[in-house]
């Protein structure tokens, strides 16, 4: 069969009756009460004790509804992918159908981003007091910056790194100095790298959910991960680029273990698993989603060491240099309870984390979780089932982040790269304009109603 043709109207999903509808609107009820009880009980902690150091609780960000150069972009991208999205899913040559996942992804992102100004949505953003491209002088020798990267992570080090560079490993780091030795250095660049690398995540994940799956269920995922209220904050924060990496680690995993590209596929898997463990510490949860490729995989053996040669390459180089990752996270444990992390309320963001995530996912991935959940209780078989354990390993990933407390608050940022990986789940869903629709207006209230930190 011709993989690149448009595939039949869905035989495999059976008919949605009304008590299923029913059913998607109690859990997107639900789930939007849960943000609620969080915005209420977050804004009387932080009213009466200042503990949980975000303004606009549970998400960091600051009441102050504006319009932007971007608002009108944004509402015609949405109106274009309510409208047009689901038949053009199916109508759409598969290697077409990426690209245009990719270009109006793009599109969606950078209007967002231009709701609030060049300079304030995308310029600065990467350049304030706690951001990686204020250290860029301090990374002239890059091996000795290496050797003593962890000299400087404790807050009573001297010449202490700012929060985000102390909080992640430098490979972080390291790519906005390698950006600036190329010529793209500033806050602009950085922005644009973020953003254009970032929407390449929603590719990577129709081409794993297609190779465990099939085709059918990637198109009906295809427009809400275009029209996802995550793209507000890939396009305001470096967690969207690192999503991506992270995301086509998977998909070339995907690829090896399904037999469709097992020459490359597993050395880049393993490369880019490699690289996202130096991106950020909390990226080696996708050893998770991971674990689950291989359990869908028919051919989980062969790829594997081809895999692990590709992984190692990162932390061979890393460790010769004379980083020390584990070392380094030791102390930024410390430092995290050195500062907010030490003060926040673990009783509070434990819950709260999963407000956040909601309004990140949308009430339609929340829907889409139900059937998901559905599909596994049932007990069914098929690519169905297929995607919902997918789906199930991303919430496990995030659920071992909550518990671990070392994710309070901010998530909305730093679980990124693991929530666009329950966005598939809306393949699930019948109706999908009405869901798109809720979707796009999320995120445009979000956009235009508050500023967030990222």
């Amino acid at each position: 069969m011709n993989r690149d043709l448009p595939e039949t109207p869905d035989r495999h999903l059976p008919e949605t009756p009304e008590r299923d509808l029913r059913r998607d609107l109690y859990a997107a009820a639900a789930a939007a009460l849960l943000v609620a009880v969080a915005a209420v009980v977050g804004a009387v902690i932080q009213h009466r004790h200042g503990t949980l150091r975000v303004n606009w609780p549970p998400l960091l960000a600051d009441w102050e509804p504006h319009l932007g150069p971007g608002t009108p972009a944004a509402l015609a991208v949405a109106a274009a992918v309510v409208a047009y999205g689901p038949s053009l899913t199916v109508r759409l040559p598969w290697r077409s159908l990426l690209l245009a996942t990719w270009v109006t992804g793009m599109a969606w992102t950078w209007s967002l981003a231009l709701v609030d100004g060049w300079h304030r949505g995308i310029a600065v953003q990467l350049t304030t007091p706690h951001e990686y491209l204020r250290v860029i002088d301090r990374f002239q020798d890059i091996p000795a910056a290496l050797r003593g990267f962890s000299d400087h992570i404790l807050l009573e080090s001297p010449d202490n790194w700012p929060a985000h560079v102390a909080g992640h490993p430098p490979g972080a780091t390291l790519t906005f100095v390698l950006l600036d030795r190329i010529g793209l250095g500033g806050g602009g660049w950085a922005g644009a790298w973020c953003i254009t690398v970032g929407t390449t995540a929603a590719v990577a994940v129709l081409v794993a959910v297609r190779a465990l799956t099939d085709e059918r269920l990637a198109r009906r995922a295809a427009p809400f991960l275009v029209l996802a209220p995550a793209a507000v904050w890939v396009g305001t924060s470096a967690d969207g680029y690192f999503a991506a990496v992270a995301a086509w680690a998977v998909a070339f995993l995907a690829l090896a273990v399904t037999g469709h590209r097992p020459g490359w596929a597993g050395p880049a898997s393993g490369l880019l698993f490699g690289w996202a463990a130096y991106l950020s510490y909390g990226l080696t949860l996708f050893a998770v989603i991971a674990a689950v490729v291989l359990l869908l995989g028919s051919h989980r053996v062969r790829p594997l060491p081809f895999v692990l040669a590709g992984f190692l390459v990162a932390p061979v180089a890393f460790t010769v240099v004379g980083f020390d990752w584990w070392e380094a996270y030791r102390l930024l444990v410390t430092r995290y309870y050195q500062g907010a992390g030490g003060v926040r309320p673990y009783g509070y963001w434990v819950w709260a984390n999963f407000a956040c995530t909601v309004v990140m996912v949308g009430l339609a991935t929340v829907a889409g979780l139900r059937r998901a959940g559905a599909q596994l209780v049932r007990r069914t078989e098929g690519t169905q089932v297929r995607l919902a354990l997918l789906v199930l390993g991303a919430l496990v990933a995030m659920l071992v982040a909550d518990l671990s407390g070392m994710s309070k608050a901010e998530t909305e940022r730093i679980w990124l790269p693991f929530a666009l990986w329950l966005l598939p789940a809306c393949a699930f869903l019948r109706g999908s304009r009405g869901w798109l629709a809720a979707q796009a207006v999320l995120a445009l209230l979000v956009n235009h109603l508050l500023l967030t930190g990222w």
